[in-house]
């Protein structure tokens, strides 16, 4: 079995990163990059399902990016785009909803997979998942925020200070 060099396609990120989600106004969250999670997941509270317009199955949530502030929280509205189940690192099962979210990593945007969990009790409020990462980046577990830190007053909103 052979070592598999980069391509120069391949952007190399730690193993936790600032990540921004523009779509729904989310411009910093704290992530951690997962290449054991097949999907990515984010904190959502307030998740409420109903039928969209044309009959589709949609899903309104709240996400609050920051770890120990409710500042800032975004009201979120996506089609479902599945539902599975999710097994933890504890080997807990949750039946969860899906949705497709836009993640800004290193200034490239990749679509992703996201499942809608309780992530309070958690070091990060979004995991980026390996279904994600493999769109361009290669992690570096001994690394982190090789894309910059987020601002000092941002970093300190995440920790309840700003």
């Amino acid at each position: 079995m052979g070592v598999i060099e980069p391509t120069h396609s391949n952007t190399v990120a730690g193993w936790r990163e600032w990540v921004a989600l523009p779509e729904i106004g989310v411009s910093w969250i704290k992530a951690k990059l997962d290449t054991g999670a097949h999907s990515s997941a984010i904190h959502a509270t307030n998740v409420e399902e109903f039928t969209g317009a044309d009959g589709s199955d949609w899903v309104r949530f709240t996400v609050v990016p920051w770890q120990k502030s409710d500042a800032d929280a975004a009201v979120v509205e996506r089609e479902i785009h599945d539902r599975r189940a999710v097994r933890s690192s504890s080997g807990h099962s949750e039946d969860r909803i899906v949705v497709l979210l836009h993640v800004e990593l290193f200034g490239q945007t990749v679509t992703a997979e996201t499942t809608l969990t309780d992530r309070s009790d958690m070091g990060f409020r979004m995991l980026i998942g390996r279904e994600a990462l493999g769109q361009g980046f290669l992690i570096d577990s001994s690394a982190s925020f090789l894309g910059g830190r987020a601002p000092r007053a941002i970093r300190r909103r995440n920790q309840g200070r700003g």
